[in-house]
């Protein structure tokens, strides 16, 4: 094996992509981030930067384009792809499912056709809960639970994206594959010199709640409080961003350890389910503020709740979460407030 392993890492400068280049590096990998900052900064550079003491080399381009993408697989000698390039919020893919389909196809197929041109071996694709659905027995899911319709277009170009890679698999390609099922990833970094940057109105729970904290926003909306919880609000199963980009590590290593053409699914999550409001409440907790909230109707694609089994990830990985909520949350605050202060 190599000394040191390139990694391209598409997305690399967005939420969770950022978080796992600053991973890789501490853990002796060098990714190569491909980003066209559509949905991120160019300053999130700078943050892994500040974090890791080096300066990742960075393409600013858009993975959509083939001939551009393939400039890097030439450039570099690729031990691996971890493919997070894709637009993700539901309510948008709601209203603009072709744009969706487009991004999130596109840019799969592309990485796989290069990588089996280039003889990459090892590729980790950025999955979703959101592809179970609404699950029918139990909100606990383990990766054999029975795939549903998707509730949005966003579930949907996941679904199909995990199908094409199946195919791709049956065909006999060389690749190894890794399917990450992400549950609702939430903090930022403890340095707070990178975090979810979130453009425009926030689609996710904790940037509007910190933007709202923050006097940015006005109030938070919960969408919905006649769900069948224990409170009337959405469960999630939200992981501290930093845990999911250590799993990126942990399913690295593992895939280079496979010996031969590989294909599997692991869900990352924490194992717990919270409520909206419960979020909403330990927040107020731990800044010692009172957030203006209020309740609106509910927001179409949502799943009613859905969080982890991460009895797989424990036993093939050897991963498991180590944060908590509460870690997340001040995570979250903290990075909030520093962007504030610049």
């Amino acid at each position: 094996m190599k000394e040191t392993r390139n990694i391209l890492v598409t997305g690399g400068a967005g939420y969770i992509g950022s978080h796992t280049v600053v991973e890789l590096i501490q853990r002796g990998y060098n990714p190569i981030i491909v980003d066209d900052f559509r949905n991120s900064s160019s300053e999130v550079i700078d943050g892994i930067e500040a974090i890791v003491g080096t300066r990742p080399v960075t393409y600013e381009l858009d993975v959509t384009c083939k001939s551009d993408l393939s400039k890097v697989f030439a450039t570099h000698d690729l031990d691996g792809v971890i493919h997070f390039a894709a637009y993700k919020a539901v309510g948008e893919s709601v209203d603009h499912p072709l744009m969706y389909y487009r991004n999130n196809v596109d840019s799969l197929i592309n990485c796989l056709e290069l990588s089996e041109v280039f003889g990459v071996k090892n590729f980790v694709f950025s999955s979703s809960c959101t592809v179970y659905g609404q699950p029918k027995e139990s909100s606990i899911v383990t990766e054999d639970t029975p795939i549903q319709e998707a509730n949005s277009p966003y579930g949907a170009t996941k679904q199909m994206c995990e199908r094409i890679i199946s195919d791709v698999h049956k065909s006999g390609s060389s690749l190894r594959f890794l399917n990450l099922r992400y549950f609702n990833p939430v903090g930022a970094h403890p340095s707070s010199h990178i975090g979810e940057l979130p453009l425009g109105r926030p689609s996710n729970l904790l940037p509007f709640v910190t933007q709202t904290a923050a006097g940015l926003l006005n109030e938070l909306t919960v969408f919905g409080n006649d769900y069948n919880t224990v409170d009337g609000t959405c469960i999630r199963d939200y992981i501290h961003v930093v845990d999911l980009a250590n799993a990126h590590i942990k399913g690295f290593q593992w895939l280079e350890l496979q010996s031969g053409p590989a294909l599997e699914t692991i869900n990352v999550g924490t194992g717990h389910g919270i409520s909206v409001l419960e979020i909403i409440h330990t927040f107020e907790k731990v800044s010692g503020l009172q957030l203006n909230w209020a309740y609106g109707p509910r927001r179409s694609g949502d799943v009613e709740q859905i969080f982890a089994d991460t009895t797989k990830a424990k036993n093939c990985l050897g991963w498991e979460a180590e944060r908590s909520v509460e870690d997340a949350i001040v995570d979250a605050w903290n990075w909030q407030k520093k962007m504030g202060d610049e």
